[in-house]
């Protein structure tokens, strides 16, 4: 059976805020309370300015509205480009960290040598079949000056 004096002690201890708890209201109340007030400024200077603003909006709306549309998908274009660098940029920091951490560099490292390889020999073959049509072209052309030579000389 619990003690009517332990029961009462914890019941006092549970109902009466702690030092923390106190200290939380005593700082957060303020700092809300001040925060409460600038967004009442805010909104009253907001208000007032568009009351103050909207003749000048409608007399310069037919210059404002397609300016205020080209500089809101310039920012767009600017926001979705900066958007996609950063995405680019964590997946590849996500890939090097994963890459680090598995052994498949060392496969990799062993594919990618292959791949190099195979590159480089297929951009040599590459090179020697350029210069092959190359010197292929360069006959023909010489084939047919000769005959447009002959041609001349046959017919004077």
């Amino acid at each position: 059976m619990v003690d009517p004096q332990q029961e009462n002690y914890y019941h006092q201890r549970n109902k009466s805020p702690s030092t923390s708890h106190v200290l939380a209201i005593a700082t957060l109340v303020p700092f809300g309370a001040s925060l409460l007030i600038l967004a009442f400024l805010t909104l009253t200077a907001t208000v007032i300015g568009l009351v103050v603003a909207a003749p000048l909006l409608v007399l310069f709306s037919p210059v404002l509205v397609p300016a205020a549309l080209v500089i809101g998908l310039a920012v767009a274009g600017f926001l979705t480009s900066g958007a996609f660098g950063v995405t680019s940029l964590s997946s590849f920091a996500w890939m090097a960290s994963y890459l680090r951490r598995s052994r498949l560099p060392e496969q990799l490292h062993e594919t990618l040598g292959d791949l190099a390889q195979r590159t480089k020999e297929v951009a040599e073959s590459g090179i020697n079949k350029a210069q092959d049509l190359a010197q292929g072209a360069k006959s023909l052309a010489c084939e047919a000056k000769t005959a447009q030579e002959e041609n001349k000389t046959s017919s004077s």
